[in-house]
């Protein structure tokens, strides 16, 4: 069974930045597809990004590209979101979510698709 833990939310004023971790346990990530949601009350949860098993190749809802970055590092068995220039839309509960099943290549996943979630890190982008 996986695990995952997130962290590093917090409350930033507009045109901050933070940057989320992802960590697995006690299992290694790199075998994964990890995403990132985030949902607020009463919305269904949104993909923000995702990143195949090696790093080799990442996708971004089309709001947020130029502003976020996904990354990973398999030895620290973690998983990153750099989140630049936030917006008050930004604000919500940020979920790292994890993959093994290929899809034949696609990268892209609705929540339903991912096997394993973790609790969530709230992300508050208010003056």
């Amino acid at each position: 069974q996986l695990q995952l833990t997130e962290s590093g939310g917090g409350l930033v004023q507009p045109g901050g930045s933070l940057r989320l971790s992802c960590v697995s346990s006690p299992l290694t990530l790199e075998h994964y597809v990890i995403g990132w949601f985030r949902q607020v009350p009463g919305k269904e949860r949104e993909g923000v990004a995702s990143i195949s098993p090696v790093g080799d190749n990442t996708d971004y809802l089309d709001s947020v590209k130029d502003r976020f970055t996904i990354s990973r590092d398999n030895v620290k068995n973690t998983v990153y979101l750099q989140m630049n220039s936030l917006k008050p839309e930004d604000t919500g509960v940020y979920f790292c979510a994890a993959d093994i099943i290929p899809r034949l290549g696609r990268l892209w996943r609705t929540a339903e698709e991912y096997e394993y979630f973790g609790q969530g890190t709230q992300v508050t982008v208010s003056s």
